[in-house]
């Protein structure tokens, strides 16, 4: 199975890149994060017509959550459970390949102390007990898309510069750290653990790819039953260099299932 990631910032407006890319990689399963686009208005018929099914939930200019698969899922549920009635465009889980997949697009934070960041720790909080209430680490499963975290000095341009700062704070690793000691691995670090590779790359920063100042915040994460089935997983920074594009790339995983 081939997995992907990836925060489109906006599908309609990547709509181009986003069908050439599935014929490109035909990836099994794709993850979009920040749709932007109310359940109406996505793009259901141009994306069925590549051959994919779509779960999807949204809302209008903000957030938004899909899954696109080659296989139909087995059910597809948004937000953190059947009392949540605000989280649907932030996270969506289907069952794919007899694996679970959570797709998440978790909070930026803005500024640190600010009431959106402290925010986005809580959902992290949250999420840990949507893991807990739901599952056990013993079942395969894979958790994907926009962490809003960079856990390692490896995975920022400049650490000593950007150390303390939003998605790279020291209370933003603890909460990350704390759902994956539940038991996830990093399966693009179970890979290549020493390389330093980026999903993500400031608009307002010149030339930010071709100089290196990125940012690895997009994750492929998986359970041990199927972080162990894991073959590989890399960044495909192409699409980020092609005319109008996300300033996220896709994040790729296969697993032998």
């Amino acid at each position: 199975m081939k997995i992907a990631t990836f925060n489109a910032n906006g599908i309609r407006a990547r709509m181009a890149g986003l069908l050439e890319w599935l014929q490109q990689e035909a990836p099994d399963v794709l993850c979009i994060q920040e749709t932007k686009v109310q359940d109406p208005d996505f793009p259901l018929a141009a994306l069925e017509e590549t051959g994919y099914h779509c779960a999807f939930k949204g809302q209008k200019s903000y957030n938004g959550v899909a899954v696109l698969s080659r296989q139909a899922p087995e059910d597809a549920v948004s937000g953190f459970g059947p009392d949540d009635a605000t989280e649907g465009p932030r996270l969506i889980r289907a069952t794919l390949y007899d694996c679970v997949i959570v797709n998440t697009y978790i909070p930026q934070g803005q500024a640190v102390g600010s009431e959106k960041f402290a925010y986005k720790l809580n959902w992290y909080s949250r999420l840990r007990d949507y893991f807990e209430t739901y599952f056990t680490p013993d079942q395969p499963i894979i958790w994907v898309g926009d962490f809003n975290v960079a856990p390692t000095p490896l995975d920022v341009y400049d650490p000593e510069k950007l150390a303390g700062s939003v998605c790279f704070h020291p209370d933003e690793h603890k909460a990350l750290a704390r759902i994956m000691d539940w038991g996830f691995t990093d399966v693009f670090r179970k890979h290549r653990p020493e390389e330093k590779a980026f999903s993500f790359w400031d608009y307002r920063i010149p030339n930010a790819v071709k100089r290196g100042l990125g940012w690895r915040i997009d994750h492929i994460c998986a359970t041990k039953p199927a972080a162990d089935r894991s073959t590989d997983c890399w960044i495909d920074i192409a699409p980020r260099m092609k005319p109008k594009p996300s300033d996220h790339t896709y994040v790729i995983a296969e697993f032998d299932i």
